[in-house]
Formats: structure tokens, C-alpha cells, sequence
């Protein structure tokens, strides 16, 4: 307390206080007592990030891994053949474009964090304009649907699980 009065600020006390109790209840990377989940120390790495759409905004996602080997091949990802045994009822449906699409067209999320649907495991579904339909920019899954019962766009569901873990919601992601 005597350091304080002599001019220790106030802000770096409350700071060193936040981050000591942090570490004491096991949140800290110093954890030693047993008391957290230990990751190991964090860093920083440059990956490539994606944007989708979810419900007519942007999420930013990362995909890491497929359960295709042609696909993990083409996408510079991961082969995960292990994603095969998520349930495909269990993954929320991803909707990738597939040929002709307008211009800024992005992949489109069924689900996005927050949801209770919500998963990073995606079950891949193709979308392919019909001949004779004008592509517009698909920004939900409904649109999707809608565009389908007017007849303009197919549909193809695949069994196919992605890992593209969405790492931030719009609507400035």
C-alpha cells in the first residue's frame, strides 16, 4: 500500500492485480498449480483468412482441413479422412459455388458462432446456376433456397466435411 502512495499509477496497480489473480486462478500461461488447461505459450502465425457469408453479412474463416484427398490437394489444406466419421447430420451445410458466379461471390455459412448449429465442421454442398439464369450474389442460405424453387440454381449435396472454423463475425469481419 506505502508504494502506491508514492506514485505507483493506479491503472498499473489494478493491472497487476487483474493479472495475478488471472495466473493464480490457472488463466495465465504461468500456470504451474494444476488449476487450467495448459496449451503452451501462444504465438502469432500469417495464414490465410476467407470471407463468407452468413444471413446477408460477412464472417472471416479459416479452412484447415478436408475429408477429400483430391480437395485437400486443390485447396492446399490438410487431408483429414477422419472428418468422414462426423455424422453429416451433425455439420451445418457450407454452400460453395460452383462454374459461372457474379462477381464478389464468397462461399455461404448455414450457421455461424453463437448459434446453436453452429459447428466448424461443414458439410460441403455444391451450388451450380442453370443455363439461361443470370448469377447474382448469394448472401444466405435462404436466398439459396429461393433461388432453387424459382428454378434458377442446383443444388448438390456432397458428402464431403470441411474444417473452416469461422475466427470472427461481421459485419465488419
Amino acid at each position: 500500500m506505502t508504494m502506491l502512495r508514492r506514485g505507483l499509477p493506479w491503472s498499473v496497480a489494478l493491472g497487476l492485480t487483474v493479472v495475478g489473480t488471472a495466473a493464480a486462478a490457472g488463466y495465465g500461461p504461468a500456470n504451474s498449480s494444476g488449476g487450467g488447461l495448459i496449451m503452451g505459450p501462444a504465438s502469432t502465425l500469417n495464414r490465410k483468412a476467407y470471407q463468407g457469408y452468413y444471413d446477408g453479412h460477412k464472417d472471416t474463416y479459416l479452412n484447415t482441413d478436408v475429408s477429400d484427398k483430391a480437395e485437400a490437394a486443390a485447396m492446399h489444406v490438410n487431408y483429414a479422412p477422419v472428418l468422414k466419421t462426423v455424422p453429416l447430420a451433425a455439420a451445418p451445410e457450407i454452400y460453395l459455388v460452383k462454374g459461372r458466379a457474379a462477381s464478389g461471390q464468397l462461399a455461404v455459412f448455414g450457421s455461424e458462432p453463437g448459434e446453436a448449429s453452429y459447428s466448424p465442421i461443414w458439410k460441403e454442398t455444391i451450388l451450380t446456376w442453370k443455363a439461361g439464369a443470370t448469377p447474382v450474389v448469394i448472401t444466405s442460405d435462404t436466398q439459396g433456397d429461393q433461388l432453387e424453387k424459382k428454378g434458377d440454381l442446383t443444388e448438390r449435396s456432397t458428402t464431403i466435411r470441411l474444417n473452416c472454423p469461422i475466427v470472427k463475425v461481421g459485419p465488419h469481419a
